[in-house]
């Protein structure tokens, strides 16, 4: 027999009671300007592991207690189902980890370009993405700088703490490369080249680079037709003067030390890749009156700070996170893109004198995702029964609930992550 655990504590609050409460009463009013992304989540997310999507029974090996696991929605924006598909990314990126320094770059849009992201997310992000991977080849193909390819992992977030729309793209980048020339040719043979200890590129050479390349595609992008504008910028000399405004500004780009080794910059990507716009363990309050979570203020120390929003406006920030349909929110760049991956790492561990990749010892940096528990002993020996539990309102569970002589609904009960 297992020793029994004490049960983990769920959160109080979850992002589907506010859906569940202000839910009817914010589509009413806003349904109509909402994507089909943002309605499937806000669907999938009221529905995750509740009788909705069906299930399982489970009966704990210890106690014998025996309770409803509904099935997840797996909506990548859901708080509740991240866990598993993080963990097992995880696992596969540790595999691609070589034993150097790791640099933290984040790619900021101004104010004025994320709020043309609310009507073009994916032309937006997705030239974000583009932007950043030009910046980062043009400088550091510099030989007066590295003179060589990084690999890196580009992760998206749209958002900050109190949930308003803020894209920025965090970058994972390995502290040197393949040598090549300034146009991004590969040397050969292979050489390695490293960034200097503690420094990796100038970050105003590559704020420079961004702005350009950003600026450009926003042109081309224009120029076809394919920006949805509004008011005044739709005018070519609107847009024209809007472009030389922001072609002056300072844009954010910035880079933290280095991380301590493979192991750090698994951690950190497991805090990063698969987050949403908010936890569920944030959510102080759910209420007719509205919703209340913590939330750090950057702009002040980073100090733990509540704040209050209406249902409604809780809702309506938490969908201008929902990317469209299709949109990878995680790429991988240089000598970690796919298509040459394999060889690029080999050359690399070749020339680091690097073991294979189980020997770079960062797997034990990858919390596996938490195991369910029994809710009256804690146990985690729960063995799943024979059969499903159709989903609620299915013809198969009315059927079943006929069978058994009660109500279709009998199987509902509280979401039992």
């Amino acid at each position: 027999m297992s020793t029994p655990t004490t049960p983990a504590q769920r959160p109080r609050w979850e992002v589907a009671d506010v859906i569940g409460l202000h839910g009817e009463a914010f589509l009413a009013r806003h349904g109509a300007a909402l994507t089909s992304a943002q309605r499937r989540a806000l669907r999938d997310l009221a529905a995750c592991r509740t009788a909705t999507l069906g299930g399982h029974l489970e009966r704990c090996g210890d106690c014998g207690h025996e309770r409803p696991a509904y099935n997840s929605c797996r909506n990548r924006h859901c708080p509740k189902c991240q866990a598993l598909t993080r963990a097992r990314w995880l696992q596969r990126e540790a595999s691609l980890l070589l034993p150097v320094d790791y640099y933290h770059v984040v790619f900021t849009l101004p104010a004025e370009v994320a709020a043309l992201a609310l009507a073009n997310p994916r032309r937006i992000y997705n030239l974000l993405f583009d932007a950043s991977a030009r910046a980062l080849r043009e400088v550091a193909a510099e030989r007066r700088f590295l003179g060589a390819e990084p690999g890196w992992v580009a992760v998206l977030h749209t958002w900050g703490q109190d949930l308003h729309h803020h894209p920025h793209l965090h970058c994972v980048v390995t502290g040197g490369g393949l040598a090549c020339d300034a146009q991004g040719r590969r040397l050969e043979p292979p050489c390695w080249r490293a960034c200097r200890p503690g420094f990796f590129l100038p970050v105003r050479l590559l704020s420079r680079a961004f702005r350009g390349h950003f600026l450009s595609g926003l042109r081309q992008a224009f120029a076809g037709g394919r920006l949805a504008l509004a008011g005044g910028l739709a005018a070519p000399a609107a847009f024209a003067a809007w472009l030389a405004a922001l072609a002056v500004k300072d844009w954010v780009v910035y880079a933290k030390p280095p991380f301590g080794g493979p192991a750090a910059v698994l951690g950190y990507l497991a805090r990063y890749t698969h987050r949403v716009a908010i936890s569920n363990g944030r959510l102080l309050e759910v209420s007719d009156r509205g919703v209340r979570f913590t939330y750090k203020d950057y702009a002040d120390h980073g100090r733990q700070k509540v704040r209050a929003l209406s249902g409604e406006e809780f809702l309506r920030r938490f969908l201008q996170h929902v990317l469209p349909r299709g949109l990878v929110k995680v790429r991988h760049y240089g000598l970690l893109a796919n298509r040459r991956r394999e060889a690029d790492l080999a050359a690399c561990r070749r020339l680091l004198a690097a073991g294979p990749p189980a020997s770079v010892g960062a797997t034990a940096a990858v919390e596996p995702a938490a195991r369910p528990t029994c809710p009256r002993c804690g146990s985690d020996r729960l063995l799943r029964l024979p059969g499903v539990l159709p989903p609620a309102g299915s013809a198969a569970a009315a059927v079943a609930a006929e069978a058994a002589g009660g109500p279709a609904t009998a199987i509902a009960a509280p979401n039992s992550s």
